[in-house]
C-alpha cells in the first residue's frame, strides 16, 4: 500500500481548493465522475487515478497556481514511489514541507502515516553514505536568505531542544512544526547561494530532526521516522557528515525502542563508517553503546563487551561538541552499560555503573536524571533491595514531575511493573503514585 500523498494535499491547501472543488474541475466537460471521496482516496491512500487523471490534476492546479505543476509535484510520478527513495533535493524539500504542513494542520494524511518498510526504509541510509553528492544546492526564490536567517534557525532549534528537555515532546512538537511551517517554509523556498544553502539545510535539518525526536516521544513512530529520514537527506545536502551521523544515532535509538535490534546495528555501523571520521566523540560513544545494547539483545555477548570497551576509551569534551550532541550528558554511557550488564545478569557491576551515572548527572537536565534514576532503581529491584529501589523511584518521579513524555511514562510504568513482585507498603505507595502520574499523562 502506498504512502499518503501529502504533496497533493499541500498544493490543494496552497490554492485554497477543497477535495470537492478539485473533483468538480476535473469533471468539467469530461465523462468522469470524480467526487470528494475520490480525491480523499488519492491523498489518504496514495492512490493514483487511471488514464489521464494525473495530467488533468497538474493542469488544474497549475492554472490555479500560475506556474507549471508536474506529476512529481503532485506525488503521482509512477516512476517514483513517492517515498524517500532516490529523490532529488528539491523534491525532498517539498515532501518534508508537505509533511510538517500536514503535521501542523493535523491532516488525515499525516495521521495515517505508515512506517517505511523494505527498500523504502534502507534506501535513504544507502543514499546518505554513497555518491552522488549534491553538487550545488543554491536556489532562486522570492525571499533573499542570508547568514542572519540561518543563525535564527539555529537559535530556534536550541530553544526548542531546551524546552523539550524540560517538558517533553507532547507540548513541544506542535510549536516546532508551527515554526517549520510558518518560518522555515519560506526560507527553504527562498533565494540563496550554495554556501548559504548548505548552512540553511544543516540548520533546518536540526529542527526537522527535533520534530522527529518529539514525535518519537509522543509514540508516533512512523511520523518520527519520516522526519528523521528527511533530516538525513538534508544532512547529505549540507555536506556535514557528522550531522548525518547524528541523524543515524537518532534512528538507531528509535530502532532500539522498537526492538528492531538488527536495524540498530545497521544504523550505528553506517553512521560510524559513513561519517568518514567526522563524528564528534559524544556521537561515537553513543553509537558504540547502542551497538553494545543491541548485541546483548541478540545474544552476542562478545561483541557487546567489545563496543562497551570502545565507548569507554573515548574522552568527551563538551566544548568540542556540536549543539545536537547535548543529549549525550554525563552519566549516559554508564546508564547504557548498566542496562547491558543487567541483561547479562551481572547485577553487581550493573549497580556500580548505575550509581556512577546518578552521581555524575547532578548537572544534567531533569529528563536525563529521571532516566538514570529509573535504571538504578530497576537494578536495585532485581537485586532484591526493594526499599532502596523505591527510594530511587520516588526521586525519578520528582524529576519527571510536569513532563509530558511518552518515554518517561514508559520508564515509570516499567519500574512499577518490575517492583510489583514485592508486596510491601513502600512498593504499594510507589505504584499508587506512579499510577497517578500515568493518569495525568493520558
Amino acid at each position: 500500500m502506498a504512502a499518503a500523498n501529502m504533496l497533493l494535499d499541500a498544493l490543494l491547501d496552497e490554492v485554497g481548493m477543497s477535495y470537492a472543488g478539485l473533483a468538480s474541475r476535473l469533471n468539467l466537460g469530461r465523462d468522469t465522475r470524480y467526487d470528494h471521496a475520490s480525491v480523499r482516496r488519492w491523498i489518504r491512500d496514495g492512490a493514483i487515478p487511471r488514464g489521464e487523471g494525473p495530467q488533468l490534476i497538474c493542469r488544474v492546479l497549475g492554472t490555479a497556481l500560475g506556474r507549471p505543476v508536474t506529476l512529481a509535484d503532485i506525488g503521482m510520478d509512477r516512476a517514483r514511489s513517492g517515498d524517500l527513495t532516490d529523490v532529488p533535493l528539491r523534491t525532498a524539500i517539498e515532501q518534508v514541507a508537505a509533511l510538517w504542513r500536514g503535521d501542523h494542520k493535523k491532516t488525515e494524511a499525516v495521521e495515517r502515516t505508515r512506517m517505511p518498510t523494505g527498500y523504502a526504509a534502507v534506501a535513504p541510509i544507502f543514499a546518505w553514505e554513497n555518491p552522488p553528492d549534491d553538487i550545488d544546492v543554491s536556489h532562486r526564490g522570492p525571499l533573499a536568505v542570508g547568514a542572519g536567517d540561518v543563525a535564527r534557525v539555529r537559535a530556534a532549534r536550541d530553544r526548542y531542544e531546551q524546552m523539550y528537555r524540560r517538558v517533553g515532546g507532547v507540548p513541544v512538537r506542535p510549536r516546532i512544526v508551527a515554526y517549520l511551517n510558518t518560518h522555515i517554509g519560506p526560507l527553504v523556498r527562498g533565494g540563496y547561494d550554495d554556501r548559504t544553502g548548505r548552512e540553511l539545510l544543516r540548520a533546518t535539518g536540526g529542527l526537522v530532526a527535533l520534530a522527529g525526536v518529539s514525535a518519537y516521544d509522543t509514540d508516533q513512530q512512523a511520523l518520527a521516522q519520516r522526519y528523521l529520514l528527511y533530516a538525513l537527506r538534508m544532512a547529505k545536502a549540507s555536506g556535514h557528515r557528522g550531522f548525518g551521523g547524528y541523524c543515524l544515532a537518532l534512528l538507531a535509538n528509535q530502532a532500539m525502542y522498537r526492538g528492531d535490534f538488527r536495524r540498530v546495528l545497521q544504523y550505528a555501523q553506517t553512521g560510524l563508517r559513513g561519517a568518514h571520521g567526522r563524528l564528534s566523540p559524544a556521537l561515537t560513544v553513543d553509537l558504540h553503546t547502542l551497538q553494545a545494547k543491541a548485541y546483548v539483545r541478540i545474544g552476542d555477548t562478545r561483541s557487546s563487551h567489545r563496543h562497551m570497551t570502545a565507548a569507554e576509551r573515548i574522552e568527551i569534551l563538551p566544548e568540542n561538541e556540536p549543539p545536537e550532541t547535548g543529549y549525550v550528558q554525563p552519566g549516559l554511557l554508564e546508564t547504557q552499560h548498566a542496562d547491558v550488564l543487567r541483561r547479562l545478569g551481572d547485577l553487581t557491576a550493573a549497580q556500580t555503573y548505575a550509581e556512577e551515572a546518578v552521581r555524575t548527572s547532578a548537572k544534567t537536565h531533569l529528563r536525563g536524571q529521571a532516566h538514570r534514576l529509573a535504571t538504578l532503581a530497576q537494578v536495585l529491584g532485581e537485586r532484591g533491595d526493594a526499599e532502596a529501589a523505591v527510594a530511587k523511584g520516588h526521586q525519578m518521579l520528582d524529576c519527571a514531575e510536569g513532563m509530558e513524555s511518552g518515554r518517561i511514562h514508559d520508564r515509570v510504568a516499567g519500574l512499577s511493573r518490575a517492583l510489583a513482585a514485592f508486596d510491601c507498603p513502600g512498593v504499594r505507595d510507589f505504584r499508587e503514585r506512579a499510577a497517578l502520574v500515568a493518569q495525568r499523562d493520558q
